[in-house]
């Protein structure tokens, strides 16, 4: 009697501690002058710098990655994971036109594994520095009987910035304009419950190469999420964008209608790229319907660019190393749907 430990239950307060010091120099290399304080306090302090903006909007998001966290589980591979939280939100903020300036994340697990949890961060961290966003803060949350050791769930919280008569929300499309798209990296963090089933249901290991594709079926679904952020930085100096669409759950079908004016539709040419192998080769394996396919996962296409048609040529054919694909154009909406695949 008298001998109970915190650890008896299942937390760790020394692993904790241990932890906290293995991320502490990747959190901090993410830090400029604006950000006040250190690790471990309540909260982040982040000095907004008001001369930088004249009307300034803040733009916040948050997301995780989803079951992709048992990919990176069963792979043993933790690092992208942290990168794919980072990239996705700021892709989302980017939609609005804004420029991120600070980020948190959340890491929650059955068991802490202070290793894990660096690895994880140090993703996260390096995500944030191409990005030139500070990781101000986050909560590592130990919490047995609530998560099975060995489990763990991350997410991430972010705010950015963009001036009022900048911010890109898709009212000024037109009929005419021009759809643009971004090629993916490959799944990012949409739609790995419907392939973990395929896999299980087909009896299919994580090292097996797929039929059509060149690499280990776990390397292809820990391609880490794709930042937007040099590209559409690069197109926004060339011409105006009227629309961005982050092509998240639900894939062009869900994700492009998102901003689009009532009574209109974005037409989007099926040919105007090859759909890569590991979509294709999901979808046979699996014998996925192709409609399902479509609303499921982005298909190859990560983000959607609405600008003028007679800007269309000024956006060139590739942004920031990415090829830049014509996809369509925006159309007067029929029986109600708002993107019309040909």
């Amino acid at each position: 009697m008298g001998d109970l430990r915190y650890a008896d239950a299942g937390v760790d307060i020394d692993e904790g501690d241990r932890a906290v010091r293995l991320i502490k120099q990747a959190v901090t290399a993410t830090h400029g002058p604006e950000v006040l304080g250190g690790i471990g306090a309540f909260s982040g302090l982040f000095a907004f710098d008001p001369l930088r903006w004249k009307q300034p909007v803040l733009a916040a998001s948050t997301d995780s990655v989803g079951t992709k966290v048992k990919v990176a589980i069963a792979a043993g591979r933790y690092r992208g994971i942290g990168i794919d939280l980072v990239n996705h939100c700021v892709n989302d903020i980017l939609c609005s036109g804004a420029e991120p300036l600070l980020f948190l994340d959340y890491f929650a697990t059955g068991r802490l594994s202070p290793e894990r949890l660096a690895e994880v961060v140090g993703g996260a961290a390096s995500a944030c520095g191409e990005a030139g966003c500070a990781l101000v803060g986050g909560e590592t949350a130990e919490l047995p009987g609530l998560y099975a050791l060995g489990d763990f769930d991350i997410a991430g919280f972010i705010v950015g910035c963009v001036e009022r008569d900048e911010i890109i929300d898709g009212h000024r499309i037109e009929v005419g304009d021009s759809v643009l798209g971004l090629p993916s990296s490959g799944l990012h963090t949409n739609g790995y419950s419907l392939v973990r089933h395929i896999l299980a249901e087909r009896e299919i290991g994580w090292d097996a190469v797929l039929p059509g594709t060149t690499a280990p079926i776990a390397d292809l679904l820990l391609e880490p999420h794709r930042s937007y952020l040099p590209a559409i930085r690069e197109l926004r100096s060339r011409v105006e964008i009227r629309g961005l669409a982050h092509i998240t759950g639900g894939g062009l079908l869900g994700n492009v209608p998102r901003i689009l004016p009532a009574g209109m539709a974005a037409r989007i040419e099926r040919d105007a790229w090859e759909v890569p192998a590991l979509f294709t080769a999901l979808e046979a394996v699996g014998g996925v319907r192709a409609e399902e396919m479509w609303r499921t996962f982005n298909m190859g296409i990560g983000m959607v660019v609405v600008v003028p048609a007679a800007a269309a040529p000024a956006a060139g054919v590739s942004a920031a190393g990415l090829p830049l694909i014509p996809l369509g154009e925006i159309v007067d909406a029929r029986d109600g749907h708002q993107v019309v695949l040909q």
